[in-house]
């Protein structure tokens, strides 16, 4: 699913890439004042782009960065490191690393006996 979403994200980049300059261009208009936009004071003037204007360029930086970081994240694929510090690590109990040190060959079951003594079981 997520392909088929960056498929279609990079056809529709492609195919703003394509539209001729031209349609993006502000067509004449039979208001007055200059012969193109609106004229002095017009609806598109005053306080209201003063307002919605940086309002709405703060939310389209912000979702480009948000988009960002979502590539970035889901290209980088899964994190491979130490544990997250939510996780902590299972510590294994003393008598349990005996066993593994006697299974291995690194201790006798002369020693295995006297530590385990030792540790208490």
């Amino acid at each position: 699913m997520q392909k088929a979403l960056m498929k279609s994200v990079a056809a529709a980049s492609a195919a703003l890439a394509l539209v001729p300059s031209a349609a993006w261009a502000q067509a004449p208009s039979d208001i007055g004042g200059y012969g193109w936009g609106s004229h002095m004071m017009g609806w598109a003037e005053g306080w209201y782009p003063m307002i919605f204007g940086p309002l709405f360029m703060i939310l389209f930086l912000a979702a480009l960065v948000a988009i960002a970081v979502i590539l970035v994240r889901w290209l980088g694929g899964p994190l491979s490191g130490p544990v997250s510090p939510h996780h902590p690590v299972a510590s294994r109990a003393p008598l349990d690393i005996l066993r593994e040190r006697f299974a291995r060959g690194e201790i006798d079951k002369e020693e295995f006996e006297e530590r385990r003594r030792v540790l208490g079981e």
